[in-house]
């Protein structure tokens, strides 16, 4: 069989337990590599560093799979939970996620519609330079649904 070693030189052909006995004294792996051809192509190599290193690279191809995440305000919501509530959206944003903002509104609050919209305007207006709006604002019974998409 035609030996490689394991820096990549041929060795030549060799017999077979003379290859495994060389990659015993270098304290490899006899693996091979093109059985098809004549004689067969065998390499001293690390196999275990060998499939570890085919594994990465394989991973390394994957390609990122956006999420829908949602973020819930309140038409009342105070500027400080706003502000904190759109850095979360903006690092979804960041990640490559799409983000579905959803104004709830509870009891009495329904006849107010009009405060919800201001709140989602807002949120649309601080996110404008990061996102863009997939699905403008719509009301869904007692909630109003914005969903923004990166750019």
């Amino acid at each position: 069989m035609r030996v490689i070693g394991a820096e990549g030189e041929q060795l030549g052909i060799i017999p077979t337990d003379e290859a495994m006995a060389r990659a015993r004294e270098a304290g490899l792996d006899l693996v091979e590599v093109a059985p098809q051809e004549r004689p067969p192509v065998v390499r001293i190599m690390d196999f275990g560093k060998f499939k570890y290193q085919q594994k990465k690279r394989q991973h390394k191809g994957q390609v990122h799979h956006s999420k829908i995440k949602e973020i819930r305000l309140r038409p009342k919501i105070g500027d400080h939970d706003l502000d904190f509530k759109l850095m979360h959206a903006r690092e979804f944003l960041e990640h490559r996620d799409k983000v579905t903002v959803a104004v709830v509104f509870r009891g009495r609050e329904i006849a107010h519609i009009d405060e919800g919209r201001r709140v989602i305007d807002r949120v649309i207006a601080k996110l404008d330079d990061i996102a863009k709006i997939e699905q403008p604002p719509m009301h869904q019974g007692r909630r109003i649904v914005c969903t923004l998409a990166p750019k």
